[in-house]
């Protein structure tokens, strides 16, 4: 998941802004009663509020182990000052602050909590903080007026609880959303590997028997076969590397390997290591077309490819049609293979499972099996704005 290069920038300002504020609200407590106390009095309301405040501005973590600790222990502080203060009878002035800053601090800490603490630990933690936030008001008595402001800060306390479990709910439905994105991606370059995989190990395999046919007829034609063998097994093994690696790495990109666009290589490819020619018939423009079609129309023309391969060995022309009209993309492989056999008859293995699951994934329809008159013809017809598949 990416992120705006301004957003560490942007949480220091927010950390700062905060800080500003609290500093503020304890000026604020020390020109209104705290001034007048006791200074060992002000000392011990001051304390809490500063070390509560070095709580939460720090930056934290999701799941964080340490935090509720820090929290309960600033909960504990905060309640051992007020609960101290009550009984020795000291209270603020009649018209001095009980601790805004310590107020804001403890309020900013609840909301840390319940937002990044692990769910074993940030009820308890939850709780301590919203308890010393209620009763701050009650060092400056127990008045009508206090239990008020108790009631007011503890509905303040829930509201701010309710906020960080939203962020909390919102973050965790991000994370489930790009696993699940991460797990068909990663599901999809499983499929891949046969795709790929078979691809190019079928070339390698009829490079290598045209080699030795030729090693044959003419050993010093046999140099550039094996020159094709060995850049055919290159880029099969960087194939395999690229997906093994999307299927280990969680944080590996998600881009598609190869689409539309990436056609005229693939059939140059399969110009060099077959008999057979491949001619492509592009109608209409390939840009803009959405990921999962492009890369859907590259893997049918490949797997169509591949079966051209392995099974129309009688074939010497290959014509794959690509074509955008009305709202859909109609891809077409055809070859000129010998004369169809009954209907079933070809060998059916994976590939051409995934290839359905595939095409019908994105809304679409394929059809395959042997032309009317000769070979072997593939037919794909995939919407480009998504529909349920019929």
């Amino acid at each position: 998941m990416t992120t705006s290069p301004l957003r560490p920038w942007l949480l220091l300002l927010g950390r700062f802004a905060a800080f500003v504020g609290l500093a503020v609200l304890g000026i604020i407590d020390l020109r209104y009663g705290m001034l007048y106390e006791n200074p060992l009095h002000t000392l011990v309301r001051v304390a809490p509020a500063m070390a509560i405040a070095a709580i939460w501005l720090f930056p934290h973590r999701p799941g964080s182990v340490l935090l509720p600790w820090f929290a309960l222990v600033g909960a504990a502080g905060s309640l051992g000052v007020t609960g101290l203060l009550w009984l020795l009878g000291v209270s603020a002035s009649a018209n001095g602050s009980w601790g805004l800053a310590e107020t804001a601090g403890l309020l900013g800490l609840l909301y840390v909590t319940a937002r990044w603490a692990p769910a074993w630990t940030a009820p308890w933690a939850v709780l301590g903080v919203g308890a010393a936030v209620t009763l701050l008001p009650f060092r400056s008595g127990t008045d009508n007026l206090m239990v008020v402001f108790g009631l007011l800060l503890g509905m303040a306390a829930a509201a701010v609880v309710t906020a960080g479990v939203y962020m909390r709910m919102l973050d965790s439905g991000r994370r489930r959303a790009l696993d699940e994105v991460r797990a068909a991606q990663r599901a999809e370059f499983a499929r891949d590997l046969h795709d790929f995989i078979a691809h190019h190990v079928t070339g390698i395999i009829v490079q290598a028997q045209g080699a030795r046919y030729v090693a044959e007829q003419d050993p010093s034609r046999a140099l550039v076969a094996l020159e094709q063998i060995e850049a055919a097994g290159a880029e099969t093994m960087a194939s395999m590397r690229r997906m093994v690696s999307v299927l280990r790495e969680p944080e590996a990109p998600l881009a598609p390997v190869a689409g539309a666009a990436d056609l005229p290589p693939l059939l140059e490819r399969f110009n060099q290591s077959s008999l057979a020619v491949a001619r492509l018939h592009v109608d209409g423009p390939l840009e803009g077309l959405p990921v999962e079609v492009s890369t859907s129309a590259y893997r049918v023309v490949m797997e169509a490819l591949t079966n051209v391969r392995r099974h129309a060995v009688h074939a010497r022309v290959v014509d794959v049609s690509v074509r955008r009209a009305s709202g859909w993309l109609f891809v077409r492989v055809a070859d000129d293979g010998a004369p169809p056999r009954p209907a079933g008859a070809r060998e059916r293995g994976y590939g051409l499972v995934g290839l359905a699951e595939r095409v019908r994934a994105v809304g679409g329809r394929i059809t395959a099996g042997p032309g009317i008159e000769r070979g072997w013809l593939v037919d794909v017809a995939m919407p480009l704005t998504w529909r349920e598949a019929p």
